[in-house]
């Protein structure tokens, strides 16, 4: 329900603060007080195209706030797929600014425009000479006649379950075939090519984590190459082009051994130079040089790079590459099957088809039925409302199978006898659409999708017992639904459960539209004004009484 609406610098408005209730919600006003503008605030805070000639004189920005305490399954499911918490009602916020620029909210969460509006239709339905929602879209006819039917006919709950059942099971059954044929006649022109593939894999016989041992193998190997032949400089320098090392060292001590002072000065080094020598040979005697074996290596290079090359050409990583030899396998398979598999899949289309269209043709009549009830309700309600010249029908034409059945549903009407049936939307008079709607709303009341439903013009060319049918009829379904009603009508402002009056006041060449909940005399007073005009009369003051308490 909305409990708020907050506008600023709309038009005439300069603040303006709402606070609007359960059940039956009237204004009322003077020709020209603002009662339009209203209308445009709400609808720019439910995501309507926004209009710069909407600020106010003066004013840089715009902007109106809409608080709602309780949110439909429907809206519920939009602002759970964009991560809205809801958990505390919902505020829609919505500025414009002078420079065209507008900027929308949803709980304090930034929102596109469409969002806002997808929210705000599901939040509140408007109906009235230029904007109406819901109901005259026949994509809802639908939904709108399944959900009256659940009212009335027990057993169509299951029906509905079991025929979205029965879909997914034949879409997916139709899917499987389609998929099925496509890769026949695809893959007869492909057989060579999936045979010489799968041979060729099938001979690599690539492992997963093959590529990455190889290369490790392969690097491992090139290191022992480069050791070898470091190994190999060392021994070379060693052996010192024949004449060893640890040879040319004990040449040294020799030499000094040959010192002819005794005792020999130089024996220490001496013998430190025979240690060195014999450490040297020792040191030659652990240098093993040992060659790589090339063709290790070329075999291993050998399989890596037929491994790459097989990757490169399949367009996946090594490691992907069994599986992309198991689906070519399966492809080659359902090309060697593809009769007995092609059987298998029509049969289970055929045998899915005729489940589906039994649940289906049995939704199909308790639509009919369903759709024959709310004819009859729709056709006592409008003699009453000064359309009884009108009349109601619901198109049901057959459509491509979906999880919904196999109808399609239109909402259709004419109002003059020998003119052709119509969409609701073909209707020319804002009046009699408005009516129509209230009577259409009234026999479709679903008290488990609850909106606010604003309603402009229903009193539009009636008076008297017409429009108390339709005062009485907008308390009735207030009962289960919030109506912001904007009427002329005493008739009508006499059900209100909420009365506002609309005025607009100027001053020092300033106009402003305010709006003030009216109770006791200042309603009556209202009521009175709007049966006998400007003159309050004692005569009018009684009627409104009266009508107050009817």
């Amino acid at each position: 329900m909305l409990t708020n609406l907050y506008i600023s610098n709309i038009v005439l408005i300069e603040k303006l603060n709402i606070e609007f209730g359960n059940g039956l919600n009237i204004m009322t006003g003077e020709t020209g007080a603002g009662k339009s503008i209203l209308l445009d605030a709400l609808s720019l805070a439910l995501g309507a195209r926004s209009d710069t000639g909407l600020i106010r004189n003066g004013c840089d920005m715009a902007s109106v706030t809409a608080e709602f305490d309780f949110i439909n399954n429907n809206a519920k499911q939009i602002l759970n797929e964009n991560g809205i918490d809801y958990n505390n009602g919902l505020i829609l916020r919505r500025t414009l600014s002078t420079d065209g620029k507008s900027r929308a909210w949803i709980n304090d969460v930034p929102v596109s425009i469409k969002i806002l509006k997808q929210i705000g239709d599901e939040l509140v339905e408007i109906h009235g000479q230029f904007e109406s929602h819901s109901l005259l879209d026949a994509t809802t006819h639908l939904s709108s006649l399944d959900e009256f039917a659940k009212l009335s006919c027990a057993d169509f709950i299951g029906t509905f379950e079991q025929t979205k059942n029965a879909y997914i099971d034949l879409h997916s059954a139709q899917k499987r075939l389609k998929e099925l044929t496509e890769l026949l006649e695809k893959s007869e022109n492909e057989r060579d090519f999936l045979e010489h593939n799968v041979t060729e894999l099938r001979k690599l016989n690539v492992q997963i984590g093959e590529e990455e041992e190889l290369s490790n193998q392969r690097a491992a190997m090139m290191d022992a190459e480069k050791n070898a032949g470091i190994l190999s400089d060392a021994v070379e320098i060693l052996k010192n082009n024949g004449n060893s090392l640890d040879e040319q060292i004990c040449s040294v001590a020799h030499v000094l051994e040959r010192i002819k002072t005794e005792p020999n000065p130089y024996s220490e080094q001496i013998d430190k130079l025979y240690e060195a020598a014999s450490a040297v040979a020792e040191i030659g005697e652990q240098i093993h040089p040992e060659s790589t074996n090339v063709d290790d290596i070329d075999a291993i290079e050998e399989r890596l790079f037929a491994i790459r090359a097989a990757a490169r050409k399949h367009r996946c990583s090594a490691d992907e590459l069994p599986d992309k030899l198991s689906q070519m396998e399966i492809q080659l398979n359902a090309i060697d099957n593809s009769d007995i598999e092609l059987k298998r899949c029509r049969a289970d289309v055929d045998k899915f088809m005729q489940t589906f269209n039994k649940y289906a043709d049995t939704l199909s009549s308790l639509r009919k039925s369903a759709a024959d009830s709310l004819r009859k309700q729709i056709l006592t309600e409008l003699p009453d409302l000064k359309l009884g010249s009108a009349d109601f029908v619901v198109d049901i034409q057959k459509s491509d199978p979906s999880q919904n059945g196999t109808d399609s549903i239109v909402f259709m009407i004419k109002t003059n006898p020998g003119t052709p049936f119509a969409q609701l939307n073909k209707i020319a008079s804002g009046g009699e659409l408005s009516r129509f709607m209230l009577a259409l709303r009234v026999a479709l009341n679903n008290p488990n999708n609850k909106k606010t439903i604003v309603f402009d013009e229903l009193d539009t060319g009636i008076s008297g017992a017409t429009a108390s049918a339709v005062g009485e009829r907008l308390n009735k379904l207030s009962a289960n639904e919030q109506l912001l009603v904007i009427t002329h009508s005493a008739q009508v402002a006499g059900f209100a459960d909420k009365h506002f009056k609309i005025s607009k006041s100027s001053t020092n060449d300033k106009t402003t539209t305010t709006v003030n909940e009216i109770v006791g005399d200042d309603r009556i007073n209202e009521i009175a004004r709007i049966i006998s005009g400007a003159q309050i009369t004692p005569e009018s003051i009684a009627t409104a009484k009266i009508l107050i308490k009817q």
